[in-house]
């Protein structure tokens, strides 16, 4: 039968707070694209208001909404159904682009290069 010999348990230190986490430039990108498109759609949301009872600045509002945020955010088809409920007359008032940004926020991709 072998000798085994126990040895006790090394006794190494932990320690007390944890690296701090250096985020990756992608994450970065992603989170200022992010600020930016919620921006875009906050301040189109107030205007919407405001041109509520033009029904052509509402719809180049609206255009010119959809557009930035193509561009900042890049492909997404989630924002088609955010122009076509901004096109329907009388549901403007509520904030569908904040919807649709926290929409692709939630369960869209941001491409790292925009369309």
């Amino acid at each position: 039968m072998a000798d085994w010999e126990l040895l006790p348990k090394e006794d190494t230190p932990r320690p007390t707070e944890a690296p701090p986490r250096i985020e990756p430039a992608q994450a970065v990108y992603r989170k200022h694209r992010l600020v930016l498109a919620f921006a875009v759609a906050a301040i189109s949301d107030v205007l919407a208001v405001a041109v509520a009872f033009a029904p052509p600045l509402q719809w180049l509002l609206d255009v010119v909404t959809a557009f930035l945020l193509f561009l900042i955010l890049g492909r997404q088809w989630l924002i088609l159904p955010g122009l076509i409920a901004e096109a329907i007359p009388g549901i403007a008032v509520f904030p569908f682009w904040i919807l649709v940004v926290t929409s692709i926020a939630v369960w869209g991709k941001i491409s790292k290069q925009p369309a």
